[in-house]
């Protein structure tokens, strides 16, 4: 039974955070969002916003929490070390990632991350009850009672997972760090998130800007809009902001969203979506 189900961003931008005067609308914190269904929370992704998820949460939790990355790329990543909750020792949390190849394993890349010489204390200093679990994208999560995470491959440097959370008929799609095609829509990216309730997809650039970065695995507003229409999705939410791009650009890209996909929304931090 769906009591309550929502989503909520804490950091919208990609690459590295970028706080000042210019991005106080939207927010400078690097990709971190909240679902929440019933009394369970699901997070996708570590950017520094998760810092400041974990403040507001309340300590000790009786479900466990479930983070699940999209990859493992610094900015993806950092803002776990920040988590308070990984300091409670009585706070469950299950960390998720399909993106590593063969012969990789998440604890280790995340081990290896949060140690020194690259951070003042070891892993065993997190005295949460973490556990680390590997699985393939393109495979199905069934964590929780009543809701159904299905994943699928994207295009992006070392790989990177989308995520399609659904419970009670309605969903929400978390598609960051792909690299559209050249060719047409990705039928497994098209496929996933067809007829989703709200599309959160990666947006870094401008089908104008777009030329000057091509295999840096990111995608664009407009390609956005045309995933949403070609799947039907009821919400796009561009996300994953470039940091060069400011409150004004992003008010700009709003304003012709408005145009080539009413209701369509620019992802901004505090922002909250319910399904």
């Amino acid at each position: 039974m769906v009591r309550d189900f929502f989503v909520r961003f804490w950091g919208v931008r990609g690459s590295i955070p970028c706080p000042g005067p210019e991005t106080l609308r939207y927010g400078g914190n690097t990709s971190c969002v909240e679902v929440r269904f019933n009394e369970h929370l699901l997070i996708f992704d570590a950017g520094s916003g998760l810092k400041r998820l974990g403040d507001v949460l309340t300590l000790p939790s009786p479900h466990p929490f479930y983070l699940f990355f999209s990859h493992t790329h610094l900015d993806h990543i950092y803002g776990l070390p920040f988590f308070a909750p990984v300091y409670h020792p009585t706070t469950q949390i299950q960390v998720w990632a399909g993106h590593l190849a063969e012969g990789q394993d998440l604890r280790s890349v995340v081990h290896r991350i949060i140690a020194h010489p690259f951070f003042p204390v070891d892993p065993e200093a997190m005295s949460a009850q973490l556990s680390f679990h590997d699985f393939r994208a393109g495979d199905s999560l069934q964590l929780i009672e009543g809701l159904t995470i299905r994943t699928a491959p994207l295009h992006h440097p070392g790989g990177a997972t989308g995520y399609r959370v659904e419970a009670g008929g309605r969903s929400v799609c978390y598609i960051t760090d792909t690299e559209h095609r050249h060719d047409g829509i990705d039928q497994a990216i098209l496929d996933l998130v067809r007829g989703t309730d709200i599309l959160i997809y990666d947006s870094t650039y401008t089908d104008e800007e777009y030329p000057r970065f091509v295999g840096w695995g990111h995608s664009t507003w407009q390609e956005g809009v045309r995933l949403a229409k070609a799947a039907q999705a009821r919400m796009l939410v561009t996300f994953h902001h470039d940091p060069t791009h400011d409150d004004d650009f992003l008010d700009q890209v709003q304003a012709e969203m408005d145009i080539a996909l009413p209701g369509a929304r620019v992802a901004r931090e505090g922002m909250v979506l319910r399904l």
